[in-house]
């Protein structure tokens, strides 16, 4: 049981990550569309790059995906297979696999860095202003 809790686990963790570099785009151009300064973080934008191009590294790299791997490893230990999975796991698996060949994905992952990296061209990050912050932070009581 313990097994299957930790496959589960595994496949919400992905399907985070999947949120997080999709929604994480639409959010970015949105926000910087309207303005909002958190949409050109540094930080934010450049994990949200690095994000995708890990997924553009694999797909160049042939590597499978570690937590694809993961989850079925922790799944054929619960004594299931690969990808048979209970409530939790099926819908959220059903949600991050589809059945394509390999090149579509490999197209889809390549296009949406595409995206990405031109939303850095569109909408640039504003890299932090260190001395600035060291400034602010040197005048905080108690600092």
């Amino acid at each position: 049981m313990r097994w299957l809790v930790l496959a589960d686990t595994v496949a919400i963790v992905h399907a985070a990550y999947i949120a997080f570099v999709v929604l994480g785009l639409a959010l970015i151009v949105v926000g910087a569309s309207a303005g909002a300064g958190w949409a050109r973080n540094f930080t934010l934008r450049t994990i949200h790059l690095c994000a995708i191009l890990v997924v553009c590294a694999e797909v160049i790299t042939g590597i499978r995906c570690p937590l694809t791997m993961l989850e079925n490893v922790l799944r054929i230990r619960a004594g299931a297979a690969a990808y048979q999975n209970d409530f939790i796991g099926y819908w959220v698996d059903r949600l991050i696999f589809y059945d394509f060949p390999p090149w579509v994905f490999a197209l889809l992952y390549f296009g949406f860095a595409s995206l990405v990296v031109l939303s850095w061209w569109r909408w640039p990050p504003r890299r932090p202003n260190w001395a600035r912050m060291a400034k602010h932070a040197s005048e905080r009581p108690g600092a």
